[in-house]
């Protein structure tokens, strides 16, 4: 696991007096932005946060630095870490190989960490999934398996569809339509390497202009 890019702050400018040497450390889903949990880190926890690119602790209770999943093999992949406006708390944001919570939850808050929009990411996170696993009996499998064109076919049918609902159908209709159509647009970027995430950064680029 390679480590991060450089912090967007300088760790000296950070307010480790406050908590006697500690900062609370908020953990956030890389992809869907659920918040999976709350550690501390000290100077030396953040430091090997960076350098290993696994999410370090220092815990409290066992008076020592401890690597999330150091034991159990679910680790969190590091992918960025920044500090709130008066630098005493980190938001740290991270890829979960497994479940985060030690009662074998993917949160330690539950479905309460879930944003509105979350399960778009995580949808898309199966999507990827299923195209590196190719699980048998799986209807995304078989999309794959069918290759590009039939995908994009799908989607071509599947607008068609929504917009037939949106003027001659009800609303359940049209979320239903609407809901196959997103599905299938997912399935094909992913079949060309591209993900939800592409599409979100093409949209921030045109409402910055």
């Amino acid at each position: 696991m390679n480590a991060a890019a450089p912090i967007p702050f300088d760790p000296d400018q950070l307010d480790w007096n406050k908590g006697d040497g500690l900062l609370p450390a908020i953990v956030q889903h890389w992809r869907d932005g659920r918040v999976l949990m709350l550690g501390y880190m000290n100077r030396e926890a953040l430091e090997a946060t960076l350098k290993t690119g696994r999410v370090t602790f220092y815990s409290r209770s066992k008076q020592r630095l401890w690597t999330k999943g150091e034991s159990s093999g679910n680790v969190l992949e590091l992918k960025a870490v920044d500090a709130d406006c008066d630098h005493d708390t980190l938001l740290v944001r991270a890829t979960p190989h497994g479940p985060t919570c030690h009662q074998g939850t993917e949160s330690c808050f539950g479905d309460a960490s879930d944003p509105e929009l979350a399960f778009l990411g995580r949808l898309d996170n199966l999507v990827r999934r299923r195209h590196a696993e190719l699980p048998a009996d799986s209807y995304t499998t078989r999309l794959f398996d069918a290759g590009t064109r039939r995908i994009a076919q799908k989607v071509g049918e599947e607008g068609v569809e929504t917009a037939l609902a949106a003027v001659a159908e009800d609303d359940d209709a049209l979320v239903g339509e609407a809901a196959d159509l997103v599905y299938h647009l997912l399935v094909l970027l992913r079949a060309r390497n591209l993900g939800l995430a592409d599409v979100i950064d093409r949209l921030r680029e045109r409402h910055a202009d």
